[in-house]
């Protein structure tokens, strides 16, 4: 019976060198999939990251059922602040409500974490950020040059139902800011406004999260779902996919309006976003 000893080793050491290699093992499949953004030199530029202020994963219909916390997914904030950063913008982070921002625990936990996100929770500045965020209602559009909505469960919650929000970006796009989202903060265009007072995103190309990402993941009780409100909204909405779409990624740009699909597209879509000042600029 020798060899059953020689089976359970190998077995404990296999299992051992998958945990030990766990993310790389994720990156492979595509899960935050390295991205390299060239420089960019855009000082005097200005973005702002905006977030969710909703801390708690329940589902509406069964209060009575178990809740977990939840907010904005970190790589989703972490990798646009820090490609803004990078190509000299200065970055404030606001979000729905002001204060600490919440972040999804779970993104922030091995072996989830990009590594914008390890470089955030080191980074005393950003962190301070983090924890007093500016409140929307306090936010002036004409001085910034880029919004970027990120997304994470929470985002669910709050950014289609916050009229401020959607003024936010109807006024921002007004102006000529460029627009970003990523996943669920698609949902904060749902309610924007073009120039001439129709929907910002009708018959516009758009990406958030899909609602197959979402039931791959047994979680469509939230209150709203950005492919779900966007196609309600006429927008023509786009994506990618993939035997989980947790795995895919993809970028839409409609003129200013720049979205990616999910926590994939974060680099991706800050990149265009980049292309799109320094072209403006040139």
């Amino acid at each position: 019976m020798q060899w059953i000893k020689y089976v359970l080793l190998g077995l404990v050491v296999a299992s051992g060198l998958v945990l030990l290699f766990l993310p790389q093992i994720l990156h492979l499949l595509g899960f935050h999939r390295h991205y390299e953004i060239p420089p960019f030199d855009l000082k005097g530029k200005r973005a702002l990251v905006v977030t969710t202020s909703h801390d708690t994963l329940y589902d509406p219909e069964d209060p009575g059922k178990a809740s977990k916390p939840t907010g904005v997914a970190g790589s989703e904030m972490t990798i646009p602040y820090y490609a803004f950063l990078d190509a000299g913008l200065d970055v404030d982070l606001a979000s729905i409500k002001g204060g600490k921002i919440p972040v999804d625990p779970i993104t922030f936990k091995w072996p989830i974490p990009a590594r914008e996100d390890y470089r955030f929770q080191k980074d005393a500045v950003a962190m301070s950020k983090l924890n007093n965020s500016i409140p929307i209602d306090q936010i002036d559009v004409e001085t910034y040059d880029v919004i970027f909505m990120s997304g994470g469960w929470g985002a669910a919650y709050d950014f289609e139902q916050s009229e401020r929000l959607a003024s936010l970006v109807t006024e921002a796009y007004a102006k000529g800011l460029v627009i970003g989202s990523v996943c669920h903060g698609a949902l904060g265009l749902v309610n924007a406004k073009d120039t001439d007072g129709s929907s910002l995103v009708e018959g516009r190309r758009v990406t958030g999260v899909t609602d197959k990402q979402l039931k791959d993941f047994g979680i469509f009780y939230t209150p709203r779902h950005p492919e779900t409100e966007l196609r309600k909204a006429k927008a023509n909405f786009e994506s990618n996919t993939a035997w989980k779409d947790f795995f895919a990624t993809y970028v839409s740009e409609d003129g200013t309006l720049i979205t990616g699909q999910n926590q994939n597209s974060s680099g991706e879509a800050s990149h265009r976003i980049l292309e799109r000042l320094a072209k403006e600029e040139s």
